[in-house]
């Protein structure tokens, strides 16, 4: 029998599958009506969405916001770009929406910094960025579908071929939730149980037995981690590298 634990990761598989997958149906359903572009000195174009016409009053507006980058009359520029995904809404988008309502410009629905580069050949995040040939009205389209529902044949495999890292022992759980269910699990719930169990969110690791030359430490990594900070509450400074 499946423990309560147990059904409680599968249910939260559950829901993170359908939470994607609904995403997904929504993101092929947004399409920006119009976009704005702005250039600045310092090699960048801002991308601006809007569900109307921009006044005059909110493109000076936006122009102070963007540090005087000037509007483009171009509706599509034929340049290099290094920009995020058209998939993500960057939280710098949501931060640079938010203060647009703050300044009273209504409709502003994406923003999004992109760099001009001179050439195909520069390097960048491919996790995270998209090399742009040029830009367009269709940027911030999105045209995708949701997938099928895949069910997994052999977790083992399924895990080296998409790089979930899960342990032996990860692997076995998930087959006997499998066998207890009396069904395959789905890819989402797979890739669900990857992340919601990983060493970033559970951190099994820095929160396990500690052993130094083959001594137990009264403390394990976490705890020592944390240990700056108890001792010296508010005199620390965060830094973001």
């Amino acid at each position: 029998m499946l423990s309560a634990i147990e059904y409680g990761t599968i249910i939260i598989c559950n829901f993170l599958s359908e939470s994607l997958r609904n995403a997904r149906i929504f993101a092929a359903q947004f399409t920006s009506s119009m976009i704005q572009f702005f250039r600045s000195k310092a090699d960048k174009l801002y991308a601006v969405g809007s569900d109307h016409p921009l006044q005059n009053s909110d493109v000076q507006k936006l122009t102070w916001l963007f540090t005087g980058a000037e509007p483009v009359s171009e509706k599509v520029i034929e340049e290099n770009f290094i920009g995020p995904r058209r998939e993500m809404v960057t939280p710098w988008s949501t931060n640079a929406v938010e203060m647009t309502q703050t300044m009273g410009i209504e409709g502003i629905q994406r923003i999004e910094e992109f760099k001009i580069v001179s050439s195909a050949a520069v390097k960048y995040d491919r996790m995270l960025e998209v090399l742009y040939p040029s830009l367009d009205q269709e940027l911030f389209t999105i045209v995708h579908v949701a997938e099928p529902i895949i069910e997994v044949e052999d977790i083992r495999t399924y895990s080296r071929s998409h790089g979930l890292a899960l342990s032996a022992d990860e692997i076995g759980y998930l087959e006997n939730v499998s066998e207890e269910l009396g069904r395959k699990l789905t890819d989402s719930e797979v890739f669900g149980f990857s992340q919601v169990n990983s060493e970033h969110c559970r951190h099994k690791i820095f929160n396990g037995t500690f052993i130094v030359d083959g001594e137990e430490k009264h403390q394990t990594l976490f705890q020592l981690i944390k240990k700056t900070s108890k001792e010296n509450p508010n005199l620390l400074v965060s830094i973001q590298g």
